[in-house]
């Protein structure tokens, strides 16, 4: 299973985020237990990650960007960017290497379905408790199962399953709400949000997830980084 390494990036640096309270996030390294910076370069030559989500903090907020740092951060390591796109232009400034990731947050269902056309995009169903985060009234209706099953007619190199509040608790998994979701999907799917241990990543691939986003169970020490190395 896919272990993906987690950066958040504010105004240049890693920070932590803990259910979705963006205004709340401070540097990693006042957290974390793994890494010395919160420099986006000095932690991937120090923890070395295969595969990384990043989330630009700045666009998703509509405050400047960190588009350079995560093209070089993409010539290291396999990348996924979750950029705020929320129109077609958008995904022209991420170069080719980065697999470009719109969310419910910022993108419409309109949009994902002509990027989907045009080109490998990956689908980020964000949720606060376990309702769809979105200003397109064609997705905020829809429940995150209902979500899955209409995004199964399109071409999608994968779906994120995001649940904001979950994320930086490590409060574990809802197996019945997963179990679910897996069923309800023809993607790959991802887990985001609330992984906690080990136990949790063999439950996740008992249950059919291609992934998991890791971020706090790393840097707490619960999740060895071997894991995504």
């Amino acid at each position: 299973m896919r272990c993906i390494f987690v950066l958040d990036i504010l105004n240049g640096a890693v920070v932590h985020a803990v259910r979705g309270e963006r205004s709340r996030y401070g540097p990693i390294a006042g957290f974390s237990q793994i890494v010395s910076t919160s420099e986006p370069l000095g932690i991937l030559k120090e923890l070395r990650p295969r595969e990384v989500y990043i989330a630009d903090l700045n666009l998703l907020t509509g405050r400047g960007d960190n588009l350079a740092v995560i093209e070089k951060i993409s010539t290291v390591a396999r990348t996924m960017a979750d950029t705020g796109i929320s129109m077609a232009g958008d995904l022209d400034r991420l170069p080719a290497s980065i697999s470009p990731v719109l969310g419910t947050e910022t993108a419409s269902l309109q949009l994902i379905e002509e990027a989907a056309r045009e080109c490998k995009i990956v689908v980020s169903i964000d949720m606060m408790k376990r309702k769809v985060l979105s200003r397109d009234p064609e997705l905020a209706g829809q429940t995150p199962l209902q979500l899955l099953q209409m995004l199964n007619g399109l071409k999608l190199e994968g779906v994120i399953l995001l649940e904001l509040d979950r994320v930086g608790t490590s409060v574990g998994l809802d197996e019945q709400f997963l179990v679910e979701a897996k069923a309800a999907t023809k993607h790959p799917i991802i887990l985001g949000g609330g992984v906690k241990g080990e136990e949790d990543l063999m439950a996740l691939e008992e249950m059919g997830f291609s992934g998991a986003l890791l971020a706090t169970a790393l840097h707490n020490g619960r999740i060895p980084v071997a894991r995504v190395q």
